[in-house]
């Protein structure tokens, strides 16, 4: 008879986390984590059903763009807009200086992103991510890359895993940055020791700037975007080219898309299509709508990012968006 001392005790991390041990097995393996302080961590993870139900309809997926736009374009983002540009204006000088990413896109990116702050979440990112990598298929490869992102981050900040909030989707911040975004881009602008995107909208600003400009090659003082007329659909041709500007202007001028004269005829584009009121309106993006869509890879995000800037910029300076 075999004594039951003998026999091994099979434990598991989280019941509620199909897949969680062999995960914390490649943790141990690949990056030296301790597999009792994982077992420890994982067996406090809360599953959050409610993120299951919202990341299966999120509230934006296929709105046309005249309804898309105003979300953003509302005078709250817009007088919040001036607002932490004002609060914030040594630092979005900075950013422009170093990076050269105008002020008002960043105000823009983190209007949309988080409403100046108003709206970071207020998930942990340890149950966000686990619930969506272990319960969620459609994406789980994804999201257990940003959980292992979330790890090694914890690591490197010293931080205790359960410490960092965000989103139920697990972005962070005013910047709303995930994991990997954060462990690439996010920098401590004001030399504090920290890189802190939540409570220091310096450390965010200087985060923006530097995804925009390493991630998306940002172009100082260069055009973004811009509506443009056609004449006849020869144009049609060049929508599936992809966000990435790849188009001579000159090539889309004789498709019938009419360039306005200030834009240099030497400079590439990539076109799109967004749904107005009326009917659908031609895009052309430039190298800066593009670092835009780094950022999120919407076009109608991008757009409603510059088109904020815009209408930040005028309030500030006195002018009615």
């Amino acid at each position: 008879m075999i004594s039951l001392a003998c026999v091994p005790v099979i434990t598991i991390a989280n019941a509620d986390l199909p897949g969680v041990d062999n995960f914390i097995n490649e943790m141990t393996t690949r990056y030296g984590f301790d597999k009792t302080e994982l077992y420890q961590l994982f067996a406090e993870v809360e599953v959050k059903p409610d993120i299951l139900r919202v990341i299966s309809r999120p509230a934006e997926k296929g709105k046309p763009w005249h309804e898309y736009r105003r979300i953003f374009l509302t005078p709250q983002h817009i007088q919040g807009g001036v607002a932490f540009w004002k609060a914030n204006q040594a630092s979005l000088t900075k950013a422009k200086k170093v990076f050269g990413v105008a002020p008002e896109i960043i105000v823009a990116i983190i209007g949309v992103e988080s409403r100046y702050g108003g709206h970071t979440g207020g998930y942990r990112v340890m149950d966000s991510l686990s619930t969506l990598a272990f319960r969620y298929p459609p994406r789980g490869r994804f999201f257990r890359q940003q959980l292992m992102e979330l790890l090694l981050l914890a690591r490197e900040e010293k931080q205790d895993p359960l410490y960092f909030t965000g989103s139920y989707a697990g972005a962070m911040g005013l910047i709303q940055f995930m994991p990997d975004s954060f462990r690439s881009y996010a920098i401590d602008f004001d030399k504090d020791g920290r890189r802190d995107i939540w409570q220091d909208p310096t450390d965010a600003i200087g985060s923006v700037a530097n995804f925009l400009k390493r991630k998306g090659d940002w172009q100082a003082d260069a055009p973004v975007a811009t509506f443009v007329k056609v004449e006849g659909t020869d144009y049609q041709r060049w929508l599936n080219k992809g966000s990435k500007p790849s188009i001579p202007l000159q090539q889309l001028a004789q498709a019938g898309i009419q360039i306005p004269a200030s834009v240099s005829k030497n400079m590439l584009a990539s076109v799109f299509t967004l749904e107005q009121v009326e009917g659908p309106q031609v895009l052309i993006g430039f190298r800066n709508f593009y670092a835009l869509m780094r950022y999120n890879p919407s076009p109608l995000y991008a757009m409603a990012v510059y088109e904020l800037a815009e209408a930040i910029k005028l309030q500030l300076k006195g002018r009615s968006s």
